[in-house]
C-alpha cells in the first residue's frame, strides 16, 4: 500500500491523487495507473513492472530522505578530534550518496529525453478529446474535498452508519477523480511532468494497443459519469436525511423556546419583521415622495404554467385553492416564509392558526383564501389588486417573502372583465418595475415555448437579467413530449428565450393530481431526475435541478437583495419623514398630529355628548314643542273632516254625534301614528339642533361630514317602540270623550285655541283667494300688476258667487248642479265662459271663508256662554258645542304631548343614544367610510408622517437585527 501525501511518495502519485485538508487514502499499488506505477518501479529499483519492487533499494531511497538537516552533537567524554573524524565520515557518506542519486536523475533524464518527447507525441495523437467532459467532474466536487475531512466527518458522526458503510469506497473515488482530472489538465494545460510520465509510458506501449486504450478509455469514462451521478444521488439522499434529522432537533429546540422552559422571550424573527414593514409599505400612499423599493420575490407566469406548485413546494404545503384550466389566483397572495416549530400559516389580520399538517385545516385554509379572493374582487371584475397576507411557518422552511400574482393571460374568456388581460400587465409591471424585485419567471415545460407570453414581459422589466430567476416546470411531460431534448438544453442555457437571467432551473411539481402529498411529490422528483437521460446526458446539471435547489437560491438571492438595499431605503423614509414634520409645523404649529383614527376618536367623543345632551332638555320643552308640531300635522283633517261636515248639522245633538263618530275613527286609524311621526320627528331636530350649536364652539370642521353621516344613518335605524301605539290610542280616546269642562279659565283657554285657529284658516283661506282672482284695484294702480286671463274668469266666477251667498246666508258647503248652471249663464251673459269645475273649486273656497268668518263671529257670543253650559241651558244663540270640540282637541294634544315626553326621555332617547353608538362603532370598522368622511390636507399629512415614522422605526429595529445575525 502507498500512503498518499506522505513526503516519500513519488511527484507521479502525488500529481494523480488530491492530498489537500489533510484527506488520506490508501490506494493498492496495483490499482495505479500504468503510467505512474512504471515511474514507481523505476524509483523503486525495478524495471520491471509485473515484478515486485526491489526492497532494498526503496528501503536505501526511504532511508534517503529520512537523514537529519544538521550532524548530532559529540558524545560526553570524548575527545575533539575523535568527534572531528566521525564528523567528516558522515559528511562523505552523505555527499556520495547525493552524488550518486543526481547521477540516477540526470542519466535518466539525458538519456531518455529525445524518446520520450517523440513517444508522447504519438501517445497523445491517441488520447480522445475530454474537453467535452469537463461537466461531468465539476469544480465544487474537488473545491469539496478540500474542504472537508472525511476521516473527521466519520469519526464526528459514529453513530451513522450509513456513511461508515460508504467510506471503503473513497479510495476508488479519489483514483477514478485523479486519473480523469490529470487526464483534462494535460490535455488543458499541457502539465509538463504529467507529459514526461505520459510519453514514457507510451513508450512502453505497443501500437497495436492504441486502438484498444482509446476504446477502453471511452468505457471508463462512461463508467465513470454514471458512477459520479449514483454516488452524487446516494450523498444527496444522505444529506437530505441529515437535514431532516437537523429539522427535527430545531424543532425540539424551537418548541422549547416556544414553552418558555428557558425563561426568555423569544424575538421576531428577520423575516418576520421584514414582513411587516411590507405590509405596512401596501397601506401607504406611495405616490407621496416616497416609492417602496424593498426587495420582494415576484411570482409570474402564464396561467396554468405551475407557479402556484412551485410555491407550494417552497412552502411545503398545499396551501392554495385549485381548478380545472381556470383562473383561481384573482388578487396577489403576498406568503412569508418563515422557520418556526410548528408547520403552520395564518393571515395578517386574523389570529387563527391552521395546522398545515392535517388535512381537514389545509382544507379550511384554501377555502379561506378562495374567498377572500372573491371578496376582494369588485362587481364587473375578474381579477384585483388587494394583497392577500399570509404567513407560513414550519421546520427548515427559508426565510423570504413571495408574492404570488395572477397568471398572465392572452385571451378573455367568456365570464371574464372585458379589461382582465389588461389588468394583470398592469399588476405585473406594477411589482416587477421595482428595482429590488426579484423576479420568478415560471414557464410551462410541456408547451411550446413560442407560446409564452410572459418571458417578454420580464424581459422588458429586466433586460438584462440582473434579478430574474428562471424556472422551467413540469419537465418530465417535456421529456416525454418533446422530440428533441435539446430544446430543453437550449432553455435552461437561456439561448432560446431573448430574455436574460440570473439562473436557470428545471422542477418537476407532480403528475397533475390535486390530492398529491409534498413529500410524494419531493420523491417523484427525485425518482425522475435519477432516472432521466437529461441529466445523464449533462443536458441539465445536478445544481439546476430539483424545487429544493431553486429555493435555497431564491432565498440567498432575496436577503443578498435585501442586505444591499435596506439601508438606502431607510435613508429615503428618513428623508420624507424630515419633509413631511416641516411641512405641519409650517401649516399647523398649534395643533398636535392626530391621525384620522385618532380624529375619529375625538369626533366620536363629541358627538356622544351631543346625544346625552338630549336628556337634558326640560320637560316643558318637549311637551311645548310637541303639541305645537301635532296640532300643525293634525289641523287640517280636524278642521275639513270633523269641523265643517258637524257644523252642517242643523242642531246639537246631530253636531255631536257627527263629531263623536269622526273622532272615534280618526283614533283608530290615523292619529296615533301621526303623534308617533310627530314625536321621532321632534327628536330628530332636537338632535340636529344640538348638534349644530357645537359647530359654533370649539368643534372642528373637519367632523362635520362625519357628524352628519351618524345622524342620517342612527335615524335610519332607529324605530319607534310599536307597543306604544296601542297605549297611545287608548289614552287619546279617553281624552276626547271627555266633554266636562268644569271650570272657566278651561273655557277661556278652548275660546282662545278656537279663535287663534279660526284666525288662522281665515289667513290662509283669503291668502289663497287673492291668488286666484289676482291683485285687487289697489294694487293694480299702485304697483302696475295685471290679471291674467284666468284670474280675471276667477274674479268674475267670485263676484257670481258672492251675490249668491248674500241671498243665501245659510247656504250648505255643496253647490247644487242647478245653481252651478244658474251661475255660468250669468257669466255667459256677460261674455265669460266659464267651466264648472272652476265654479266648484271657487265655491269652496268662497264657503270656506264665509264660514270662518261666522264661526269667529259665533266664538266671540261664546265667550260669555260658559253659565249657560255649566247650566245647561237651551239657547239656540248660545249653543257652544264647537267650543267644547276645541276643548276636547286641546286637551287630547296635551295629554298625547305629555304621553310622548315620557316616552322620549324613559326610552327613544336612550335607544338613540344606543344607536348612534353602534352607528359609530360600525364606522370605527370601516376604514373606506373613515377615509371619506374625515377629510383635508391636515388629516393626510398626519396620517402620511405616522406611516413614515412607523416604517422609518420598524426599518431600523430590522437592519439592526440583521447586523447582529451577520
Amino acid at each position: 500500500m502507498l500512503r498518499i501525501g506522505s513526503k516519500t511518495a513519488c511527484m507521479a502519485c502525488r500529481n494523480l491523487v488530491s492530498t489537500n485538508m489533510g484527506i488520506k487514502f490508501r490506494v493498492p499499488l496495483q490499482k495505479l495507473h500504468p503510467l505512474s506505477r512504471a515511474i514507481h518501479h523505476r524509483f523503486s529499483g525495478n524495471n520491471n513492472p509485473q515484478r515486485p519492487p526491489n526492497r532494498a533499494a526503496a528501503r536505501y531511497f526511504t532511508s534517503m530522505s529520512r537523514l537529519p538537516m544538521r550532524s548530532p552533537k559529540p558524545p560526553s567524554g570524548s575527545g575533539g578530534r575523535s568527534y572531528q573524524q566521525q564528523r567528516s565520515f558522515w559528511v562523505a557518506r552523505l555527499a556520495s550518496r547525493l552524488l550518486k542519486l543526481r547521477y540516477i536523475l540526470l542519466g535518466s533524464a539525458v538519456g531518455g529525453g529525445y524518446t520520450a518527447k517523440k513517444t508522447y507525441d504519438e501517445w497523445k495523437e491517441m488520447l480522445p478529446d475530454f474537453s467535452e467532459y469537463n461537466w461531468v467532474i465539476p469544480d465544487f466536487v474537488w473545491e469539496l474535498s478540500e474542504q472537508i475531512d472525511l476521516d473527521k466527518l466519520a469519526k464526528a458522526l459514529p453513530e451513522m452508519e450509513e456513511i461508515a458503510k460508504l467510506l471503503p469506497d473513497l479510495d476508488k473515488i479519489q483514483e477514478n477523480f485523479s486519473f480523469f482530472k490529470s487526464l483534462l489538465s494535460s490535455e488543458t494545460t499541457g502539465d509538463p511532468s504529467l507529459k514526461a510520465t505520459d510519453s514514457s509510458a507510451g513508450a512502453m506501449q505497443d501500437g497495436s494497443d492504441k486502438h484498444h486504450k482509446k476504446s477502453s478509455d471511452k468505457e471508463k469514462i462512461d463508467q465513470l459519469q454514471e458512477e459520479l451521478l449514483r454516488t452524487q444521488l446516494k450523498y444527496q439522499r444522505m444529506l437530505e436525511r441529515l437535514e431532516k434529522e437537523n429539522k427535527e432537533l430545531r424543532k425540539v429546540v424551537l418548541q422549547k423556546d416556544d414553552k418558555g422552559i428557558h425563561q426568555r422571550k423569544v424575538k421576531k424573527s428577520l423575516i418576520d419583521m421584514y414582513s411587516e414593514v411590507l405590509d405596512i409599505l401596501s397601506d401607504y400612499d406611495a405616490n407621496y415622495n416616497t416609492q417602496d423599493h424593498l426587495p420582494r420575490v415576484v411570482v409570474v407566469g402564464d396561467q396554468s404554467s405551475g407557479k402556484t406548485s412551485v410555491l407550494e413546494m417552497i412552502a411545503q404545503a398545499r396551501i392554495f385553492p385549485r381548478g380545472s384550466g381556470e383562473m383561481m389566483t384573482r388578487s396577489p397572495v403576498k406568503v412569508t416564509l418563515s422557520e418556526g416549530p410548528h408547520h403552520v400559516a395564518m393571515f395578517k389580520d386574523s389570529g387563527r392558526e391552521f395546522d398545515l399538517t392535517k388535512e381537514d385545516d389545509l382544507a379550511a385554509l384554501r377555502r379561506e383564501i378562495e374567498l377572500r379572493m372573491r371578496k376582494s374582487v369588485k362587481e364587473g371584475q375578474t381579477v384585483s389588486s388587494e394583497t392577500i397576507s399570509l404567513n407560513v411557518k414550519g421546520p427548515g422552511i427559508p426565510r423570504m417573502v413571495l408574492v404570488d400574482l395572477p397568471g398572465v393571460i392572452s385571451t378573455v374568456t367568456a365570464g371574464m372583465a372585458s379589461d382582465t388581460k389588461e389588468t394583470i400587465f398592469k399588476m405585473s409591471k406594477a411589482y416587477m418595475q421595482n428595482p429590488n424585485a426579484i423576479i420568478l419567471c415560471i414557464q410551462d415545460g410541456s408547451v411550446d415555448a413560442e407560446r409564452s407570453i410572459v418571458t417578454d414581459l420580464v424581459s422588458q422589466m429586466d433586460p438584462h437579467g440582473k434579478r430574474t430567476i428562471f424556472v422551467l416546470t413540469k419537465v418530465d411531460l417535456a421529456e416525454k413530449n418533446l422530440a428533441s431534448p435539446s430544446r430543453i438544453q437550449q432553455i435552461v442555457e437561456g439561448k432560446l428565450f431573448p430574455m436574460k437571467a440570473l439562473g436557470y432551473f428545471a422542477v418537476v411539481t407532480g403528475k397533475g393530481n390535486s390530492g398529491e402529498s409534498i413529500d410524494s411529490i419531493k420523491d417523484y422528483e427525485e425518482d425522475f431526475f435519477q432516472n432521466s437521460r437529461l441529466l445523464r446526458d449533462g443536458r441539465l446539471k445536478p445544481h439546476q435541478v430539483t424545487t429544493k435547489n431553486l429555493s435555497l437560491a431564491v432565498s440567498d438571492c432575496f436577503w443578498k437583495m435585501v442586505r444591499e438595499s435596506v439601508e438606502q431605503q431607510a435613508d429615503v423614509f428618513k428623508a420624507s419623514r424630515f419633509n413631511l414634520e416641516t411641512e405641519w409645523k409650517n401649516n399647523y404649529p398649534r395643533l398636535r398630529e392626530l391621525d384620522r383614527n385618532e380624529l375619529y376618536e375625538k369626533a366620536k367623543n363629541e358627538i356622544l355628548d351631543e346625544v346625552i345632551s338630549l336628556s337634558q332638555v326640560t320637560p316643558q320643552h318637549w311637551e311645548s314643542i310637541l303639541q305645537k308640531k301635532l296640532w300643525e300635522r293634525v289641523s287640517t283633517h280636524v278642521i275639513e273632516n270633523i269641523y265643517l261636515p258637524a257644523a252642517q248639522t242643523m242642531d246639537s245633538g246631530t253636531f255631536n254625534t257627527t263629531v263623536d263618530i269622526k273622532l272615534k275613527q280618526w283614533t283608530d286609524k290615523q292619529l296615533p301614528h301621526k303623534a308617533l311621526e310627530v314625536a321621532w320627528e321632534t327628536l330628530q331636530e332636537e338632535f340636529a339642533r344640538f348638534m349644530a350649536e357645537y359647530k359654533g364652539k370649539d368643534q372642528d370642521d373637519i367632523f362635520d361630514k362625519l357628524k352628519e353621516a351618524v345622524k342620517e344613518e342612527s335615524i335610519k335605524r332607529h324605530k319607534w317602540n310599536e307597543r306604544a301605539m296601542d297605549s297611545l290610542r287608548v289614552i287619546q280616546h279617553n281624552a276626547l270623550e271627555d266633554r266636562s269642562i268644569t271650570d272657566k279659565p278651561q273655557w277661556d283657554a278652548a275660546i282662545q285655541f278656537m279663535e287663534e285657529t279660526l284666525h288662522s284658516r281665515l289667513k290662509d283661506t283669503e291668502s289663497v283667494i287673492r291668488d286666484m282672482v289676482g291683485p285687487d284695484w289697489k294694487q293694480r294702480w299702485l304697483n302696475w300688476k295685471n290679471r291674467t286671463p284666468e284670474q280675471h274668469i276667477r274674479n268674475e266666477t267670485k263676484n257670481e258667487l258672492e251675490r249668491l251667498l248674500k241671498l243665501h246666508d245659510d247656504h250648505t258647503a255643496y253647490l247644487a248642479n242647478d245653481e252651478v248652471t244658474t251661475v255660468r249663464k250669468n257669466l255667459e251673459g256677460r261674455g265669460v265662459e266659464v267651466d264648472p269645475v272652476l265654479i266648484k273649486d271657487t265655491w269652496h273656497q268662497l264657503y270656506r271663508r264665509h264660514f270662518l268668518q261666522n264661526a269667529l263671529s259665533h266664538c266671540n257670543l261664546c265667550k260669555r256662554g260658559f253659565y249657560y253650559y255649566q247650566r245647561h241651558f237651551v239657547d239656540s244663540e248660545l249653543e257652544c258645542n264647537d267650543v267644547v270640540l276645541f276643548w276636547r282637541i286641546q286637551r287630547m294634544l296635551v295629554i298625547t304631548a305629555n304621553t310622548l315626553r315620557q316616552q322620549l326621555t324613559n326610552t327613544e332617547v336612550r335607544r338613540l343614544e344606543k344607536n348612534v353608538k353602534e352607528v359609530l362603532d360600525d364606522f370605527g370598522e370601516d376604514m373606506e367610510r373613515k377615509t371619506h368622511l374625515i377629510t383635508g390636507r391636515r388629516v393626510q399629512l398626519a396620517e402620511d408622517l405616522k406611516k413614515v415614522r412607523e416604517i422609518q422605526e420598524k426599518l431600523e429595529a430590522f437592519i439592526e437585527a440583521l447586523h447582529k445575525e451577520k
